[in-house]
Formats: structure tokens, sequence, C-alpha cells
């Protein structure tokens, strides 16, 4: 399981936000500090790049989905998590989307609220079930 991966990825993906950039020196120690995996390391930098690649097109998706907030009144932590989602489905065919919602609505469960859990889910439903956005 990815859980702890994808948990790291957003705290990497959420201090990002505050800063110009990712933080390498964060990213290095959130991976050491959390023991992932040569394969979880692999996952992380992957959407990493998927997102840092294409977050123009990330961003206009949420503002198409999120009709009544637009992707700059996200809030930080679920904006992070929405990209993460975002980036599996659409980039990631390797991983059901199912799993990508499931482990979306924890994190934000965890990390934001179960509002947040709920738009969250309801956004990326939207998009796997049309994923020709």
């Amino acid at each position: 399981m990815r859980t702890i991966a994808r948990e790291t990825l957003f705290k990497i993906i959420y201090s990002s936000q505050f800063s110009d950039g990712v933080d390498n020196e964060l990213k290095t120690a959130l991976y050491k500090s959390n023991e992932l995996t040569a394969d979880d390391i692999s996952y992380c930098e992957g959407v990493l790049d998927v997102i840092c690649g294409h977050k123009e097109e990330l961003i206009a998706i949420l503002d198409k989905h999120s009709v009544s907030f637009p992707e700059k009144r996200i809030f930080p932590s679920d904006r992070s998590i929405l990209l993460i989602g975002l980036a599996e489905i659409l980039y990631f065919d390797d991983i059901p989307d199912k799993v990508s919602l499931n482990e979306a609505a924890n994190i934000a469960s965890k990390y934001s609220s179960a509002k947040s859990a709920t738009f969250i889910t309801g956004i990326l439903s939207a998009v796997a079930g049309g994923k020709n956005v």
C-alpha cells in the first residue's frame, strides 16, 4: 500500500504552495523519516513530475469541476490532495481510480475535514467518470 507515500507526497505538495516550488531538502528528509521504499520514492517522484509538468492543465480541470469554488479559493490542503488525485487518475493507468478516490478521501479526513473529503471525492469522481476532461 502507498498510504504513507501518498501522505508524504501530500506534505511535499502542500509545503510547495507556500514557497517557490518543491523544497528538495524537505522532500529528502520526508522520504527518509517515513522510511519510504525505492518503489514509494519512484511513485512520489512520478506524481511530482506530473504535477509540476501539467500544473496549468490540472488547475484548469479543477476550475472546470469545482464550479462554486475556483481553484484559488480551495484550501491549500484540499488543493494538494486534489492535485495528487488528478495526477493519479489522469496519468497513472496502473492505479485504479477507486484507489485514488479512497486514498484522497482518507487523506482529506486526516488532514482537512469531513466536508473536504466529500468535496474532493465529488470532484475526483466527476473527473474519473469523464476522463476525456
